[in-house]
Order: structure tokens, then sequence, then C-alpha cells
């Protein structure tokens, strides 16, 4: 099983972008402890409606509890070394606290996200 929880503020509001099918993609970094007076960054990806929920309601300093799958990329540079990042694949996202953003712009009788 492949299934990290974490809690973390955002660095960035979230960037999104279309897959050529027309799917949202939603990419912002992610500020965690990771120990005694250590942050560490980690790269956050959303897909469809995980992404549009990202877009409509996170910013940046939002505090959330993500649930994700771990994933590497890997990948060769001109000059022939081989390079790898770690990124986070959102499955959950959950407001721990954010400043209201997009909440005052659901339609009548429409549920939050979460």
């Amino acid at each position: 099983m492949n299934e990290c929880i974490i809690t973390g503020n955002l660095g960035g509001d979230p960037e999104i972008r279309y897959s050529s099918e027309g799917n949202p993609i939603a990419t912002f970094s992610l500020a965690f402890s990771s120990g005694k007076d250590k942050t560490g960054w980690v790269k956050v990806v959303c897909f469809s409606r995980v992404a549009e929920v990202a877009e409509k309601y996170l910013h940046k300093g939002a505090k959330i509890l993500l649930a994700a799958i771990l994933d590497q990329n890997k990948w060769e540079t001109q000059d022939g070394q081989q390079r790898s990042t770690i990124q986070l694949i959102a499955n959950r996202i959950e407001f721990i606290k954010t400043d209201g953003r997009g909440f005052d712009q659901r339609e009548p009788g429409e549920e939050p996200p979460f």
C-alpha cells in the first residue's frame, strides 16, 4: 500500500493547466515540518475533481491535510546524468485553515467539497 497522509501549508497558490483531453491538473508546493526547527517541501499534483477543488478553494498559506500516493519521476539529462524527483499525487484534501476563498461562490444548495 502506498498512501501518505501529511499536513502542511501551501507555499503558493495552486497552478492549473489542462491535459490534452481537457482534464484539469493542479500543482502546488507544500511546506511540512520535518523535525525540530526544520521545514521540508514537496511538490503536489492533483487531477480531475481534486484539481478543481484545489484551484477553487486553496491559496498560499492554507493549512491542509493531504492523502496522496508517493510518486518518483526519473529522467536522464542531455549530458547523460540520471535525475529523479519525488512528488505526491493527491487523492483527498481536507481543509484545516483557509481564508474562506471560494466558499462564498457555491451555488445555492451546493455542498462543500469535503
